[in-house]
């Protein structure tokens, strides 16, 4: 499904973290790069740094290749956190770009409003004890720990200088937020007077973590369009992933458990996306973005829809439902192995949508069997029983309908997060 052209069917689209280990000396310091790889650890970036608590991620956004490049620019990006922490690191992506990334300055402040910082939280990020940090081409670079608290719902800027020309980012477009560009270093201004032209996407930046005195472990909402908020209201966080983040942070005592939206609009479970913005296949990013969140234990696993939509099989030939169960069992096998329960939620109706056919619907229906009878995935969340039209079932409810039958509304993406039984998740 893609935000894009969301009306035809040919363009419609609905981090694990591997061992850090230290490359070299870069800059002069020793720096925590995280290299492109396939391993799997889940707990390599658990541990507690320079605190109490446990580290636990608390935003986290799939990253895909075929972002814009930056000369001389200053992007000045929102983190919107699921939990209150303090201890904070952030990550920085190189991963899908083919040339080093040179960035002279980072900072971060609380928001005041819009790009404006509030004044005198400003604090510099330093990457092996430096201000600059060189990231190679399909790398990613942890930064030192910042003396700054964050709370839950809370929004914090960050904003990184590059002095050159970067060539093709690393970024993930759709990022229902503002982002603010400025020419020159501006990374510490207070002031939003110099960002002179705003985009909805975000750059190089692809985490932060915090050390979290209550919460005991991160849930991965793991999906496409519908998972990564398309058609939910820019800057208002009510993607289903942030309102189940709400319900968390709502039930009676401490905060146990952060969430993070690794949703790509366009992605598939199978096969990578012709359009380069839509991410890699779920096959091949899960252990990343999902098994390598700081402090993961659940991952809901809500995607498939534009495999089927795109009658889009394994090595080019038509999909059959057989091929997208054999998709979530490899999945899961991989999160058992990495000791991470994995929740498996129906897929929701489309008819009305370019996607639809008999042929497909029968394809969802099929899939949908399987994740509520099979018993494979650790618990069950039935986004298709809630989200359907009850005297249609093959398409949307249009109290939940953003108009383009595939994709809910803020009032469906609550109506998701409310179908959610928080018993399933491990706190």
């Amino acid at each position: 499904m893609s935000p894009k052209r969301e009306s035809t069917a040919a363009a419609r689209r609905p981090r694990h973290r591997s061992l850090l280990s230290v490359l070299g000396v870069l800059t002069g310091m020793a720096l925590t790069v995280v290299p492109l790889s396939t391993a799997n650890v889940a707990s390599a970036a658990v541990s507690p740094a320079h605190g109490k608590g446990t580290r636990v991620s608390a935003w986290s956004p799939g990253m895909t290749t075929g972002g814009p490049s930056f000369d001389n620019q200053t992007i000045r990006m929102v983190v919107h956190s699921s939990v209150a922490g303090s201890g904070a690191r952030i990550t920085l992506s190189n991963r899908y770009s083919p040339a080093p990334l040179d960035v002279s300055a980072v900072d971060v402040a609380v928001q005041a409003s819009g790009g404006e910082a509030t004044r005198g939280t400003t604090r510099n990020i330093t990457f092996g004890g430096s201000r600059h940090v060189t990231i190679p081409a399909g790398a990613e670079a942890v930064s030192d720990v910042i003396p700054i608290s964050v709370s839950a719902g809370e929004n914090l800027l960050v904003s990184l200088y590059v002095p050159g020309t970067t060539g093709m980012s690393t970024w993930h477009s759709d990022a229902f937020d503002t982002t603010y560009i400025a020419s020159g270093n501006h990374a510490g201004d207070d002031s939003a007077a110099a960002f002179g032209s705003t985009t909805t996407s975000w750059y190089y930046l692809a985490g932060l973590d915090v050390l979290s005195p209550t919460a005991r472990g991160t849930v991965v909402a793991f999906g496409d369009s519908i998972t990564d908020g398309y058609h939910s209201s820019t800057g208002t966080y009510t993607r289903w992933p942030d309102f189940l983040g709400r319900r968390l942070g709502a039930v009676a005592g401490p905060q146990k458990l952060s969430v993070v939206d690794s949703g790509i609009g366009g992605n598939r479970v199978l096969t990578d996306v012709p359009n380069l913005w839509q991410g890699v296949s779920a096959l091949k990013r899960f252990g990343h973005d999902a098994l390598g969140q700081p402090g993961v234990k659940d991952v809901i696993l809500f995607e498939g829809i534009n495999d089927i939509g795109n009658n889009a099989g394994p090595d080019g030939g038509p999909l059959t439902a057989q091929d997208l169960v054999n998709g979530y069992r490899t999945l899961i096998d991989e999160a058992h192995a990495a000791h991470v329960n994995v929740i498996g939620a129906t897929l929701m109706p489309d008819q009305g949508n370019g996607y639809y056919t008999p042929a497909a619907e029968a394809i969802r229906q099929d899939v949908n069997h399987w994740i509520r009878t099979s018993g494979a995935f650790d618990g069950v969340i039935d986004f298709d029983q809630t989200m359907r039209d009850s005297s249609n079932p093959a398409a949307l409810n249009p109290a939940y309908d953003s108009g383009d039958h595939i994709h809910p509304d803020d009032a469906g993406m609550k109506a998701m997060s409310d179908a959610i039984d928080l018993r399933l998740l491990r706190s």
